[in-house]
């Protein structure tokens, strides 16, 4: 999912009454969940990409703190 980041996907996944949205992003050392939500629509909310990006980007400021 270019719009969130580099290596970034969504999984959709079908329940029984509903489906789910997983957005994650693959590293070589980690699966980093970034959001799980209900599919209600055909696109992506702004919000929920935000979202993504927000954590995405917390995520790798953790990341260099650890290695610095």
């Amino acid at each position: 999912m270019p719009s969130v980041g580099a290596r970034c996907h969504e999984l959709r996944v079908n329940d029984e009454n509903k489906t789910w949205r997983l957005f994650y992003r693959l590293d070589s050392d980690a699966i980093i969940i970034l959001e799980v939500t209900e599919k209600k629509t055909q696109a992506t909310s702004k919000t929920t990409i935000q979202t993504c990006q927000k954590r995405l980007k917390n995520y790798e400021s953790h990341q260099k703190q650890k290695k610095g």
